[in-house]
């Protein structure tokens, strides 16, 4: 794959995120992706917001094999950032507003958060309804991604939900991800999967454009 070339006012620290960013849509299958498993349609968002993360929405409907879409299925949000020590510089907590300077000023900047194999530490926090959110760690290296779940917070009446993993990977120009559930025996079975189309640049849903 030819490398990318990353805009001049893209937030830095999301050089290796950027992949990601942009509008998706397409089809995928819930368990393990057989001809019988249940079909869904799925718009995904991953959008630079001009801070230090990457906001995060997916809204899936249950569908027909033509794409028609038969009822909602779900919906999650949440934000995705590299994973590293914060600093004065960062925006938060709560209001708390980020420095004018941020605290890496350049792609090069940012490289040196590698690690000796090319890869980034990456985290996500992801919310669902029903009372449940997730706290993701992981690696990302070059248009690949895999998280897995570090805490689970669930409400008192939320369903039970061990944790998962998943993963996201960038091939012909296509948007690949699946995601496993862990049972309660600790072992991972398939819960979903997908392959996504992009719909929209990075920069046509990026809050820092102008109009």
């Amino acid at each position: 794959m030819a490398p990318m070339e990353l805009p001049t006012d893209l937030t830095p620290e999301l050089a290796p995120l950027y992949w990601l960013l942009g509008s998706w849509r397409g089809q995928g299958r819930l368990g393990s992706g057989e001809q019988d498993d249940p079909i869904f349609t799925q718009d995904v968002t991953f959008r630079d917001t001009g801070l230090e993360f990457v906001e995060y929405r997916a809204e899936t409907w249950l569908s027909d094999e033509a794409g028609a879409r038969l009822r909602p299925l779900s919906l999650e949000s949440g934000f995705w950032s590299l994973d590293r020590a914060r600093t004065d510089a960062d925006v938060g907590p709560g209001l708390e507003p980020a420095d004018v300077v941020p605290a890496y000023k350049s792609a090069a900047e940012v490289d040196q958060l590698a690690e000796s194999d090319g890869s980034f530490a990456i985290t996500a926090t992801i919310a669902h309804p029903g009372s449940i959110a997730e706290l993701y760690y992981g690696k990302i290296k070059g248009p690949q991604l895999h998280l897995a779940t570090d805490a689970v917070m669930r409400g008192e009446h939320a369903a039970e939900y061990p944790g998962a993993s998943r993963m996201f990977g960038l091939v012909n120009s296509q948007l690949f991800w699946r995601w496993d559930l862990r049972a309660a025996d600790g072992e991972l079975v398939p819960h979903a999967s997908a392959i996504l189309d992009r719909t929209a640049s990075a920069e046509e849903v990026s809050a820092t454009r102008t109009a």
